[in-house]
């Protein structure tokens, strides 16, 4: 932050004597009429300075060495950091050797050098832009030498910022060479060899000066040095512009004057923009706009895209107020459309000095997931066997029917109905057949027990004729089960049938299904505890709410979420065990123990009502909760008395029960945690994996706790700072890693094999009410109608569960706690849900994106003893650099001092 005005200072030292000496001294007559060229003598003495320069920056080179040893330090920023340091400080030494010639006081020429290499400083920097609109202000920033610095330090060696600065080189060294000549000039007339001078010093630096003119347009002639190409765009996103099949509209509403610390994100968020059209070709068009220019345009994006100015507080040289500007994004793609805002594209973190630091959080990906989620929509609306790569076979295992109940009779009718159209619109993509598991022996119904776990079914307890009723969707390697509806008509019959065939159809976007405890016990109005990761569940999936209290699980689902289980009865866990065994992906957050956050910390003992069936598959959730020495800070409120006022401040103390995962903590052969860094998992327990259930499955331990964590049974989570100052805690014996999440893939059996469905049970309540019911939930059900179940015993191979067992991790609450505690918004528990539901959901590219954000990186926690350690260390290998340098010039001192006296010794012989 503070190179570009420290090299002002320190080459101005370094060549204010350069020149100024020479001429003081009376030397400079020597230089130049010496067999050395003066090019050549300018040459020398600006490669002198340079490399002093560098000796200087080399005794830094402890300090990103030692930070690479206690976190995960990117060298991309470090090694653009150097290269940045260097062509700033060429730059300054051209100026200095210029300012240098032009005098015989030394003084003087560190003036003058400081002077000029600070209007460069300052002309780019954001007191000067700020002053201006945004166009204006832009032109200023390129040719500020601090903007152009800190676009190198991102780790991006752009070669219109590298040439800008060789451009100043060369400028100045063209000058320092036409001022040399010019002394030689004093005193006599002016001859035509002067003005030719004159002419090729001004074609020279004309030159120099059109060369960043020409290199404006070259936006691709760059290097991302840093890890995960953090600043190109992805191999995902290339991937998403190249299945385009319609034009891309991406248009940037940017207004001429902004916030102060917005404005220069402007020109990085357009530099990325233009990659994106240049990636997608003729298929992408990139346009920028200010709206306040065109009252046309600016009602345009009001009514038909809802983009609306906001209102920034700014205060500037001449005035304080507020300021009405646009900062968004439109991706429009076909009839669909989506916008993004400031709130999407910035991140702001306050640091400890309450100073806002205001930077881009993760365009590509906010980008990328419009573009994913515009293109999905707009195809999901569309023919979905347009996007049918294989044709698909619709297998229906149907009794015949003189077996089927009457409904049942009604509902294979229109089965063959919703096929036969289906067939039509297809073109020869879909494939149909009816069979009779039944027919020839049960030969066929003993396979599809062994192949997919189905069964015979029952309408009721009344009714106790078995039949079979299954229906499956094959194609490209992929099988998926469609769900019998519930109600059994033709439009529910239909949306089962759609939903199954956009799973298979690539590109569709897909519907995740949440069950939260409001939503369990009925009341929806209690989702607000879930709203920041139901928001950003959204902003790549559906997302419906739904209680399973009818023992079904919506037939367009794709997956299943799970947050915090309680009480649950027989029939949703029916319905969660038999979408696992229909192949569904199912995420469960879950934990004997619930803390509510409030005025203060209230933990309980909570049944999910899954201990059961999670121990069947072979997943046990200890009764305990873990703590680790190595976790995140708790905010907590302390008064202090200050003279006669007393005060509250709040202060970042340890708190066990928030471990810190990152590094071996995380897996890093699962996509899920590859690319996550770090991870708080809030009032976790420790997870135990039956190797023996899961032998035939492919386990990833996701998560786990470091090496010095241990578990504790005690509802008291209030720490006690005063007994126990290091943790506030008191410390279990035995120490160790636990296990805090896992993901199983693999083929699962069903809790409910060989028992009768909880769905049945409905008839005898019914019987008993005289054929009516009312369920837990207060639904009303129809008398007459019939319910149809069966126990799927087995499921496939691509059956997915994810255990994490925290109850709160996710809840805004705790988001909010954290968010307090790092002075930014924490996403990381969102990251890994979105992660977790990519994965399951085989959406690899969007997962990579996520991972690009720039806040991510942290060192490791540490103690004060291991702080002042790593601080002190560096203090001393600086010393050691300079001494080696002492060391080194000195030898080289008693080395020529002994050459020169050899030479003395055999002229006195």
């Amino acid at each position: 932050q503070w190179m570009p005005v420290l090299l002002i200072f320190l080459v101005a030292a370094l060549t204010m004597r350069s020149w100024s000496e020479e001429r003081r001294a009376g030397t400079l007559e020597s230089l130049l009429t010496s067999p050395v060229s003066p090019m050549q003598l300018i040459v020398g003495k600006f490669l002198a300075a340079l490399a002093l320069v560098a000796l200087a920056l080399l005794l830094t080179a402890p300090l990103p060495v030692t930070v690479s040893l206690i976190g995960p330090l990117d060298w991309g920023p470090v090694i653009g950091g150097y290269v940045a340091s260097l062509f700033l400080a060429a730059a300054y030494i051209a100026i200095g050797l210029t300012m240098s010639v032009r005098t015989d006081n030394p003084v003087v020429a560190l003036i003058l050098t400081a002077t000029v290499a600070g209007v460069f400083y300052l002309i780019g920097s954001p007191m000067v832009t700020s002053l201006f609109a945004y166009p204006l202000g832009g032109w200023l920033a390129l040719l500020g030498t601090g903007a152009r610095f800190e676009s190198i330090t991102r780790g991006v060696l752009d070669i219109r910022d590298l040439a800008y600065y060789l451009s100043i080189v060369g400028v100045f060294l063209a000058l320092n060479r036409y001022l040399l000549e010019k002394i030689r000039w004093a005193g006599n007339a002016s001859r035509p060899r002067h003005r030719q001078w004159r002419g090729l010093t001004a074609l020279a630096v004309l030159n120099f000066v059109l060369l960043n003119v020409w290199l404006a347009p070259v936006g691709g002639a760059r290097l991302d040095l840093t890890e995960g190409k953090l600043y190109s765009l992805s191999p995902a996103t290339r991937q998403y512009l190249q299945q385009l099949r319609e034009p891309l509209l991406i248009r940037g509403y940017f207004s001429a004057r902004s916030h102060p610390l917005l404005e220069p994100l402007v020109p990085q968020i357009k530099d990325m923009l233009k990659e994106y059209q240049v990636a997608g070709g003729e298929r992408v068009r990139v346009e920028f706009i200010d709206p306040h220019t065109d009252q046309a345009l600016e009602q345009e994006a009001a009514e038909k895209y809802g983009i609306r100015p906001v209102a920034f507080r700014m205060a500037s040289r001449y005035q304080a107020g507020v300021v009405n500007s646009y900062f968004n994004i439109l991706v429009a793609y076909g009839d669909q459309y989506e916008t993004l805002s400031y709130e999407d594209l910035i991140e702001v973190k306050a640091s400890a000095s309450q100073q806002l630091e205001v930077l881009l959080k993760n365009p590509e990906y906010a980008i990328t997931r419009a573009i994913h989620k515009v293109a999905e929509a707009y195809r999901s609306g569309g023919d979905v066997f347009a996007r049918v790569q294989q044709p698909l076979q619709f297998h229906a295992y149907v009794s015949a029917d003189d077996k089927l109940p009457e409904a049942l009779r009604k509902l294979k009718g229109m089965l063959k109905q919703q096929l036969d159209d289906l067939q039509a619109r297809a073109k020869g993509k879909l494939q149909v057949d009816f069979t009779d598991p039944e027919a020839n022996g049960g030969k066929l119904a003993e396979q599809l027990q062994q192949r997919y776990g189905f069964s015979p079914q029952v309408a009721s307890l009344f009714d106790p004729r078995p039949f079979w009723f299954y229906m499956v969707l094959e194609g490209d390697g992929q099988t998926t089960q469609v769900p019998l509806p519930e109600e059994l008509d033709k439009a529910a019959l239909k949306k089962a049938i759609d939903a199954a065939l956009q799973r298979m159809a690539p590109g569709v976007m897909k519907t995740v299904v949440m069950v939260t405890p409001s939503a369990a016990s009925g009341n929806f109005r209690g989702r607000s505890r879930y709203e920041k990761l139901r928001k950003a569940l959204a902003e790549n999936v559906r997302v419906k709410q739904d209680s399973l209290k009818s023992g079904h699980v919506p037939a367009d689902a794709d997956m299943l979420l799970v947050m915090a289980p309680e009480n649950l009865d027989d029939k949703q866990v029916f319905a969660l065990d038999q979408f696992l065994m229909q192949g569904g992906s199912v995420l469960i957050a879950t934990s004997p123990y619930d803390v509510r956050v409030g005025n203060t910390l209230n933990a309980a003992r909570k049944t999910s009502g899954l201990d059961d069936w999670l121990a069947h598959n072979g997943l046990t959730i200890a009764d305990s909760m873990v703590l680790d020495p190595q976790n995140d800070p708790l905010p907590v409120p302390v008064e202090r008395q200050l003279g006669a006022i007393r005060i509250q401040e709040i202060r970042m103390m340890p708190y066990p029960h928030f471990p810190d995962i990152r590094g071996d903590g995380l897996d890093p052969d699962n996509p899920i945690t590859a690319s996550l860094n770090q991870l708080t998992l809030n009032w976790a327990s420790p997870i135990e994996v039956d190797g023996e259930k899961n032998s035939q499955r492919k386990v990833s331990l996701l998560l786990r706790s470091s090496s010095q964590s241990w578990t504790s049974r005690d509802l008291e989570v209030i720490p006690d700072y005063r007994r126990y100052p290091d943790t506030g805690f008191a410390t279990g014996d035995k120490r160790g890693r636990q296990v805090l999440a896992v993901a199983v893939r693999g083929a699962f059996d069903s809790w409910f094999k060989g028992k009768p469905s909880p769905l049945l049970d409905k008839e005898t309540d019914k019987a008993k009410n005289g054929g009516k019911d009312k369920d837990k939930s207060g639904d009303k059900q129809d008398a007459g109608k019939p319910v149809v179940s069966g126990v799927i015993a087995h499921s496939s191979d691509a059956a997915r569960l994810i255990l994490i067992a925290s109850n709160s991790f996710a809840r805004d609450v705790v988001l909010q706690l954290a968010a307090q505690a790092d002075g930014t918004e924490y996403t990381k528990p969102l990251d890994f849900i979105q992660n977790a539901i990519d994965w399951s959901l085989s959406n690899d590219g969007l997962m990579a994106l996520r991972g690009r954000t720039r806040f991510a990186r942290t060192l490791e926690p540490m103690s004060h003893h291991d702080q002042l350690f790593w601080e002190y260390l560096n203090y001393a290998l600086a010393l050691l650099g300079l001494f080696v340098v002492w060391l080194w010039r000195y030898r080289w001192k008693r080395q020529r001092q002994a050459h020169y006296q050899a030479i003395l010794g055999e002229g006195q012989a």
